[in-house]
């Protein structure tokens, strides 16, 4: 029988924390080779990033300035595509709560009229991955028990 719902129609936690970690290898490899930014919501999402071994530029949206002006500096400072690669110029890491995905969608659209190359794809994957453990990016911190040893795993592979 197929169940689903889940990112990989699993409820096991050691699959759901595999791909969360996996998408998270994946994404911090092109922040630190690719010189990708990610752009999160707070200095605690930030920090939380950092926690998982992210060495590349980590944006914040929460500098006290309107959503328009942080994006217009983004797309001033990094252009609509990834010099190195040619793909998205910028990673845009939302809370995957329903504030979250309406922030998301705003800066996503805003990105895209500036026709700038947007990756979403380790938001969707810990959407699915993490939901029962949370919703929030900072908390990426306190899971980095179960997520590291999958994030390493990956990042060493390639």
């Amino acid at each position: 029988m197929h169940s689903k719902g889940r990112a990989n129609g699993s409820n096991d936690p050691n699959k759901r924390f595999m791909l969360a970690g996996q998408s998270i290898g994946d994404e911090r490899r092109r922040n630190r080779e690719l010189n990708c930014p990610i752009l999160v919501e707070g200095k605690r999402d930030k920090i939380a990033l950092e926690s998982l071994g992210f060495t590349g530029t980590i944006e914040v949206l929460n500098r006290g300035w309107n959503i328009e002006r942080v994006v217009t500096l983004l797309f001033e400072v990094y252009g609509t595509r990834n010099k190195i690669d040619g793909g998205a110029v910028i990673s845009v890491l939302m809370d995957w709560d329903r504030t979250g995905g309406r922030l998301q969608r705003r800066i996503v659209d805003l990105f895209e009229s500036f026709d700038m190359k947007v990756s979403q794809e380790t938001r969707t994957v810990l959407m699915k991955a993490l939901k029962p453990e949370t919703r929030v990016v900072e908390s990426l911190k306190g899971l980095g028990y179960a997520l590291l040893p999958y994030i390493e795993d990956y990042d060493s592979e390639i």
